[in-house]
């Protein structure tokens, strides 16, 4: 109210109205309503102390004036207001009223409209950071929409990962079904060479997927998100806890895909989701003039992409880490399979390598095993020699093997043992693995006499060729009154020869 004061003082001094309007001070309008108000209160009067500032503003303070017309949106006001409930953007909501209602009118009359149906907010103090060409990237994941799974046909949440250049505002937008390790390292590698470069710093939030322990000073970033950024040259910025706002210009990228990209639009499936998004970022997004650079966003980023980071002439290999457990059976569970370890792990916790293709488990820094990935659910991945000496040898003497090496012992013991393996009540591998077992400690010749006098006796079991080798008996000659003739009555416990052998398995005389 300085102007209504200095021409206060004009008319006490006897300027005429022409006089102080030359000044510039006031216009002689005003002037006029100034020196009969000023007449009426006593204010030239020459001991009379000027107003002050307060009772000048109330007194020639300016008022809104009413609204003379009806805003021309006036009719579509419910259906904005729906609109700005669902979060729908103004520019969406020019377009769509432009396209389906006839709306001839501009933008600013679209924003003074949503201004009157939400009405004032009050406003934060900020201040804006400034990132030179190629300096940082900012990287966010967003809700995307709602979509068909075609693995379980189940309608499942859509995320949006988006990653912004901090300098030139362009950006990589796609849209994935979950925010695994391995998801947020492939979408890393598909953005760097979207942009045919790699920035000096990314900036991201505290994503269990990239950070595991956050803090201020000392976060702990996951160890596979920590080897795609040495990989790629890249240094990790996690943001503190709790402080979206020092990541905002992605902050506002994913509010921008939401607002401007998503309402009003359907998509069959994800592949149609992508291609939709590609478009939209390259024809669209990246051609407006952006809000705060003044600028488009690609004409920034010609001028950006010659301070990129070069990528590395051969692509890291993306692996993500996992600590696992080794089970009692040798194996270690990752993704609903399994695979084996030396058997001298059991118990411990060793750290897991998944790449596309292969496993590697290590043991602090030394690898102990490898495979192929796993091609479904359930699959056991085995290596002979990770499992116990005990459980690599029953494996391994197999009905083959066992025939294989009685044959070497002597028709006899082959007959045995063949005997053995052709029942079809019992399983009795382990009986036949025994009996190959004893010539460890009696020798072939022994044991293919012990096998000779049990089935002389009609008792070709384990446990027979066992007491007859224990006993020395196989070093007696035989006695005629035990032969197979014997035991061809019909006496009440014998057992007839023709029901235990068959002819072939018996060596011929």
């Amino acid at each position: 109210m300085y102007q209504y004061r200095q021409a206060l003082l004009g008319m006490r001094r006897g300027d005429t109205d022409r006089q102080i309007a030359q000044t510039k001070v006031l216009g002689r309008p005003k002037l006029a309503q100034l020196r009969q108000e000023a007449l009426s209160r006593g204010w030239l009067e020459p001991d009379s102390p000027l107003p002050d500032d307060q009772v000048l503003a109330g007194v020639f303070g300016k008022t809104k004036r009413a609204a003379s017309t009806q805003s021309s949106l006036e009719p579509h006001r419910e259906r904005i207001t729906q609109w700005m409930q669902a979060g729908v953007g103004g520019p969406v909501i020019l377009s769509h009223l432009q396209r389906s209602h006839g709306y001839t009118g501009s933008y600013s009359s679209v924003y003074r409209m949503m201004v009157s149906i939400a009405g004032a907010r009050p406003a934060k103090a900020t201040i804006r950071l400034a990132f030179g060409p190629g300096e940082a990237v900012q990287v966010d994941f967003g809700a995307g929409p709602l979509m068909p799974d075609p693995a379980t046909g189940k309608v499942r949440r859509t995320w949006a990962f988006v990653m912004t250049l901090c300098f030139s505002r362009h950006q990589y937008l796609e849209f994935v079904w979950d925010q695994k390790v391995a998801t947020w390292l492939g979408c890393h590698r598909r953005a760097f060479e979207w942009f045919a470069g790699v920035p000096k710093r990314v900036i991201i939030d505290n994503a269990k997927c990239a950070v595991i322990k956050a803090c201020v000073t000392d976060p702990v970033v996951q160890r596979s998100y920590a080897e795609c950024a040495e990989g790629y040259g890249f240094r990790i910025d996690p943001c503190p806890p709790a402080d979206p706002q020092k990541k905002g210009i992605v902050e506002s990228g994913v509010k921008y895909v939401k607002n401007n990209f998503l309402p009003l639009r359907t998509f069959r499936d994800m592949a149609d989701l992508n291609r939709q998004a590609r478009d939209w970022v390259m024809q669209y997004a990246s051609e407006r003039i952006h809000g705060t650079t003044r600028k488009k966003p690609s004409a920034l980023f010609l001028i950006e992409r010659n301070a990129l980071l070069p990528l590395p002439d051969i692509a890291p290999d993306l692996g993500v880490w996992q600590p696992v457990k080794v089970h009692r059976d040798c194996h270690v569970a990752y993704e609903r399979a399994l695979y084996s370890v030396p058997f001298r792990l059991v118990g411990q916790t060793l750290w897991l390598r998944s790449t596309d293709s292969m496993i590697a488990i290590y043991q602090g820094h030394q690898q102990v095993a490898a495979h192929r990935r796993a091609r479904r659910p359930g699959e056991r991945l085995t290596v002979r020699d990770h499992l116990p000496p005990e459980a690599v040898q029953f494996l391994s003497r197999d009905r083959l093997w066992c025939e294989q090496q009685a044959g070497k012992v002597g028709p006899y013991c082959k007959a045995l043992v063949s005997w053995l393996l052709a029942d079809k009540v019992l399983e009795r591998l382990r009986a036949a693995q025994g009996v190959l077992r004893l010539r460890e400690q009696y020798g072939n010749t022994r044991l293919e006499l012990a096998c000779e006098r049990a089935m002389a006796h009609a008792s070709p079991y384990y446990r027979t060729v066992k007491t007859i080798l224990a006993g020395n008996h196989d070093q007696r000659p035989a006695d005629p009154q035990y032969t197979q003739a014997a035991y061809a009555s019909t006496a009440r416990f014998a057992r007839p020869a023709h029901h235990l052998f068959d002819d072939a398995c018996l060596p011929r005389q």
